[in-house]
């Protein structure tokens, strides 16, 4: 994958983390603050907890830094997968995600 390829799969993830937030906001009682700056989302729940994904441009990953641990991400032609082999971005997004908003939440592409 070349850099633009990068940036154009990674742009429509955190977009797509953006929209999921918004449902999930509009669709249920959880509260999730989705802040982006640049490359980078922070998500900010009731209780304070947060959950950063950003960019690693030179790497072509996707990290996502959450109270259960750092995870690394890269695009294997179909979707973004953890580089230690500790499974696919959204479903562990929606993992963490639930495990700190104390409900289940379930954020998709």
């Amino acid at each position: 994958m070349n850099d633009l390829e990068f940036m154009d799969r990674a742009e429509n993830l955190l977009k797509a983390v953006e929209t999921s937030c918004d449902r999930i906001n509009d669709q249920t009682l959880a509260d999730i603050d989705s802040q982006r700056v640049g490359s980078m989302v922070t998500l900010v729940f009731s209780n304070k907890s947060q959950i950063v994904i950003n960019l690693q441009k030179p790497l072509h990953e996707i990290w996502l830094a959450a109270k259960s641990g750092g995870y690394h991400y890269k695009f294997d032609n179909k979707q973004w997968l953890d580089t230690k082999g500790q499974g696919e971005f959204f479903a562990n997004l929606s993992r963490c995600a639930s495990e700190q908003a104390g409900c289940l939440l379930v954020l998709n592409s």
